[in-house]
């Protein structure tokens, strides 16, 4: 696992919530959607089937995991969840709690309007509520 590197689209647009047993957990930088993206710590990840199986089994365990934290924090009518990968090639797995009334529904978030970014203050207390919700710290 040494030679894992994050993408480096993946630093600009998010930032770091915890790690798990296999991803990083990251929270983007989009205040308008509680939206999470899971990275598996291996190197040259490009699709969900380039992990072992006990590692895919491990993936959604903790993509599970991290939906159902976003519905606990956050009022949600539906959650997304998607490994696009067309923009940032590296294997992630976006979860993404969305509400009816959200500026985006019923379309996917991506192009929709422009990201809003967390402001400080928010962003220190999202991260620590996700960071002890999906640790269980």
């Amino acid at each position: 696992m040494s030679d894992f590197l994050l993408h480096p689209q993946l630093l600009t647009d998010s930032h770091p919530v915890c790690e798990l047993a296999l991803c990083s957990v990251r929270l983007m930088d989009d205040a308008r959607f509680p939206w999470l993206i899971l990275v598996p710590r291996q190197p040259f990840l490009r699709e969900l089937m380039d992990l072992a199986a006990e590692d895919q089994l491990t993936l959604l365990k903790e993509v599970n995991r991290a939906g159902r934290v976003l519905q606990r924090l956050y009022p949600a009518d539906k959650l997304n969840i998607a490994a696009l990968g067309n923009m940032v090639p590296q294997l992630h797995v976006h979860v993404i709690a969305r509400r009816r009334d959200d500026e985006a529904w019923p379309r996917p978030v991506w192009g929709a309007g422009n990201a809003r970014p967390y402001a400080p203050d928010r962003l220190g207390r999202d991260l620590a509520a996700l960071a002890t919700a999906l640790t269980g710290a």
